[in-house]
């Protein structure tokens, strides 16, 4: 499960979801490697995976009201020996219901969750690359990148907005040469 973010006084200078429309949106969406890793996605039918399992508000919101097909994502291994963006990805399609929140016998089965309102929802990712592990102590080294959400104290969310500034200095210097 994750928690909400902690709000501060630069999160309200943030862009989230106030892109203008047909500009790209960058997110860091966060994986469990043993659930799917980037090189599971890689393996995926057309690379595409299900994100399911985001069982948080405000993740869910970012993925129903802001994440658009063709948005870019950090695909981000957590909870394991290793924590760090491990890929490049895209959004692959809309929103639609997750469900896992139907199946007793998943893990992120909510009995809460009425078939006819759904409260959980998932949207497909395509992998586009693996890259070297770029874990938080090389992320917080960089000046550029010391507002991201993933290096705030407390922050736990699956998913976060990325800055397109941050998008280009992770992609375009981090991980240009991959």
């Amino acid at each position: 499960m994750t928690s909400p973010a902690p709000s501060s006084s630069t999160e309200h200078a943030r862009s989230d979801t106030q892109a203008p429309p047909g500009t790209p949106r960058f997110w860091l969406m966060k994986s469990e490697p043993a659930e799917c890793s980037i090189d599971d996605a890689l393996a995926a039918p057309n690379a595409t995976v299900p994100w399911t399992g985001v069982r948080n508000y405000q993740a869910r919101n970012f993925m129903r009201d802001a994440m658009r097909v063709g948005d870019g994502v950090l695909f981000y291994h957590s909870s394991c020996a290793e924590p760090g963006i491990a890929g490049i990805a895209r959004v692959a399609s809309g929103t639609r219901p997750d469900p896992t929140q139907f199946d007793p016998e998943s893990p992120y089965f909510d009995p809460k969750s009425p078939q006819d309102r759904p409260r959980w929802l998932l949207l497909d990712v395509q992998a586009v690359r693996k890259t070297r592990l770029v874990g938080l102590a090389e992320l917080r080294e960089r000046p550029a990148l010391a507002d991201m959400r993933i290096l705030q104290r407390g922050n736990r969310l699956s998913i976060t907005p990325i800055e397109p500034e941050e998008w280009r200095d992770i992609v375009e210097g981090l991980l240009a040469g991959d």
